[in-house]
């Protein structure tokens, strides 16, 4: 059965969707200004707040000379790539304290675990499921010890051939056959994702949900949302999409460059409620005569219809 649970949230094709909202470096390094992040989350009726963790000695080893270079980006927060990456870290403090308000407001709480270090401390910290990023669809050693860890795991598929996400599934999720007796019991849920942001509606590929859950029949399928808007993921959610992430903020005109195509409160609120309409309206599928049609047929000529007195 394809299915998966995050903090007593179960995700399942029969449920509405499950909404994450990346706050990702949108903070700008303030606790305060995530706070106020999470608030806003909470009354749009999102069901998980995200961000992202580096280990930067650890990004700082992979290439010292560009992580010293000078950083010219109008969004940089730092005099170099390493110094802009510092203040938008937070620390251990900083995530408990984080975590105690999203639990406040009746959030989930995780993050993107980077690296190996990261995720150690994100286990530490005792999240409910590990998101990887796009570019982690190839990062074997990083794989193997998320499926150690036997939490949820949200995975994002942007710029990743099948090829890459059948060796990514085989190490997250040890490829169950017919009988779908996954090795990470907990879970894994695939993102269709386009790695470009924003990304222009004409390469969002939303046929991809259906190929990856043809694909991988146990396995929930969802959408990381990079697009300037909300119309898509209604469409995301009628091809099998349950869980979203997107990318959230309180003013798209802030310092960042993941701001000026995350959605603001006005904007979330719409995609929340959008969601939960499609899979009403999406209905069972039967057609059949409903009694909420039957006045206007009457009054149409229907006399068929109409109650005749004992």
């Amino acid at each position: 059965m394809r299915e998966l649970t995050i903090a007593d949230r179960r995700i399942a094709d029969e449920t509405d969707a499950y909404v994450v909202a990346e706050i990702g470096a949108n903070h700008m390094g303030s606790v305060e200004t995530a706070k106020d992040l999470f608030r806003a989350a909470a009354q749009c009726g999102v069901d998980a707040v995200k961000l992202q963790k580096r280990d930067l000695p650890t990004w700082e080893a992979l290439d010292p000379a560009a992580w010293r270079a000078p950083y010219h980006s109008e969004n940089a927060f730092g005099a170099t790539y390493g110094e802009h990456r510092a203040v938008l870290e937070l620390g251990w403090d900083e995530y408990r304290h984080l975590q105690t308000c999203a639990h406040s407001l009746g959030l989930a709480f995780f993050a993107t675990a980077f690296d190996p270090p990261s995720l150690a401390f994100l286990l530490d910290l005792g999240v409910p499921a590990v998101k990887l990023a796009s570019a982690s669809i190839v990062n074997e050693p990083l794989l193997e010890a998320v499926a150690a860890a036997g939490l949820p795991v949200i995975a994002s598929t942007g710029g990743a051939t099948m090829a890459e996400i059948d060796r990514a599934m085989d190490l997250l999720d040890g490829q169950p056959p017919a009988g779908y007796s996954a090795r990470n019991s907990a879970g894994v849920a695939l993102l269709q994702c386009t790695a470009t942001y924003p990304c222009q509606p004409a390469d969002l590929n939303l046929r991809v949900i259906g190929l990856l859950r043809s694909e991988y029949p146990w396995v929930v399928i969802g959408l990381s949302d990079h697009q300037d808007g909300i119309a898509m993921a209604p469409v995301a959610y009628a091809l099998g999409a349950r869980v979203f992430e997107k990318h959230f903020t309180l003013d798209r005109a802030w310092k960042g460059s993941d701001q000026a195509f995350s959605l603001e409160p006005e904007g979330m609120r719409r995609l929340v409620r959008d969601l939960q309409r499609t899979r009403l309206a999406l209905g069972d599928g039967e057609k059949r005569r409903l009694d909420a049609e039957v006045p206007a047929l009457v009054k149409m000529g229907r006399r068929d219809l109409v109650e005749v007195p004992a």
